[in-house]
């Protein structure tokens, strides 16, 4: 069934993905499956192909956008397929060989965003935001005692005093793609905003083993020079976003949310 009328969209060079046979780009159809959703799809169509150009790892940029018909009453976008496997398939020990270069995607990535850029109420924000959702969750959880007061020090952090920069909004394993061991590009930018890094650097105990998450500290330290009450976010975000993907129906959400709060009582 078509979807509605497309605009061509220019293409980005090496960003496409590469069928099997190697003749031909890959590629995957985009599309909201709610309303809340649809504005987010209509963000990446503006967005990425402005910050693609200042990141050394793919991301889908649209090479086509459709706009909302008869038939389809969303936006919804043609984009890049990467050949490779999602990160959250991989163990966290094998994740170590890229976590360098994640970090260096994030050091690209969270530059200051316009005052256009897109908001997200539960993504860049101050943590004493999320405070009244996040006690609850964690108070059901084994070892809440421990969770709570890792979450206690994060609500004791400095705020964020730089300008808002652009943030993923939603980086974990599950969004980035490897291939050979490698990180081959990073997708879904469906919660794309603006705000504190710390929410992005969650990804630290979110996608990370003690040793890459060592790895991925040092390479953000020595290009961001972030201070310890940011990883202190960082680590209340990690225990924000486990506790809110911990009872997902997706197995691999709950094992990424498993994971993380295993890691952030370690630190």
């Amino acid at each position: 069934m078509p979807l509605g009328p497309g605009t061509d969209f220019p293409v980005t060079p090496g960003l496409s993905g590469v069928s099997p046979t190697g003749t031909s780009p890959a590629l995957a159809v985009r599309i909201p499956r709610r309303a809340d959703t649809a504005c987010s799809i209509a963000h990446e169509q503006r967005w990425l192909p402005t910050l693609a150009a200042r990141l050394a790892v793919p991301v889908p940029v649209p090479v086509r956008v459709g706009t909302p018909s008869d038939t389809f009453p969303w936006p919804w976008s043609v984009v890049p397929w990467f050949a490779g496997v999602a990160a959250s398939t991989t163990t966290p020990a094998h994740r170590r060989t890229w976590a360098r270069a994640l970090a260096g995607f994030l050091a690209d990535l969270h530059q200051p965003a316009p005052a256009d850029a897109p908001l997200n109420p539960y993504r860049g924000g101050p943590l004493s935001a999320r405070d009244a959702v996040v006690r609850p969750r964690l108070a059901s959880f084994e070892a809440s005692d421990r969770l709570l007061a890792v979450w206690e020090s994060a609500l004791e952090a400095s705020p964020w005093d730089g300008p808002p920069v652009w943030l993923h909004g939603d980086s974990h394993p599950a969004n980035v793609i490897v291939r050979d061991g490698s990180l081959a590009a990073v997708i879904d930018f469906i919660d794309l905003t603006s705000g504190d890094p710390a929410t992005d650097l969650a990804t630290a105990w979110l996608t990370f083993d003690t040793e890459g998450r060592a790895d991925f500290r040092a390479s953000l330290d020595a290009r961001c020079g972030h201070r310890a009450q940011t990883w202190a976010r960082a680590r209340g975000w990690a225990l924000a976003l486990a506790s809110a993907i911990a009872d997902d129906v997706d197995p691999a959400m709950t094992a990424i949310a498993a994971h993380a709060l295993r890691h952030v009582v370690l630190d």
